[in-house]
């Protein structure tokens, strides 16, 4: 039975905490199943092992970590982060978006409206001569610049 634990690390090195983690793990053949690094949770890696002391010899001597947080993770806790969020659930009126694919691909546009149901937004092209809204996947579309909430 596997169980959950997190690890503290240096703030915006989740990613390398979790890449030298698993090269360890695979080098010394060790229970660890899974480990998590989301973008929401700064500071902390989760890591789905057998054993606490499994999660200690995969850590040992790694750069970045500043240890492990003392007892278990619940499933409960962490399972949002493995759920999948729609596009448009991260596009917020007034955010500059560029198009990548489609007729308006490499665009730059201002979100108009966001239709969650739907996973569609309504844009307006910065570089049309007159504002014309379109609507596009908010698959289709990366966020450039976030409007700054007040």
């Amino acid at each position: 039975m596997s169980k959950y634990f997190a690890i503290k690390t240096t703030a915006n090195q989740e990613r390398v905490v979790a890449n030298l983690m698993e090269m360890a793990a695979k080098k010394h053949r060790l229970g660890v199943y899974s480990i998590l690094a989301p973008k929401e949770l700064r500071g902390y890696v989760i890591v789905e092992a057998e054993t606490p002391d499994d999660v200690l010899k995969t850590i040992r001597g790694l750069p970045h970590v500043r240890g492990v947080v003392k007892g278990e993770i619940s499933f409960t806790e962490i399972e949002h982060f493995l759920t999948p969020k729609k596009a448009a659930e991260q596009i917020r009126e007034g955010d500059t978006i560029e198009v990548i694919s489609g007729p308006f691909k490499g665009e730059l546009a201002i979100v108009k409206r966001v239709d969650e149901a739907k996973n569609e937004i309504t844009v307006e092209l910065l570089e049309a001569v007159v504002p014309i809204p379109v609507t596009v996947k908010a698959d289709h579309v990366r966020v450039i610049d976030k409007k700054e909430e007040v």
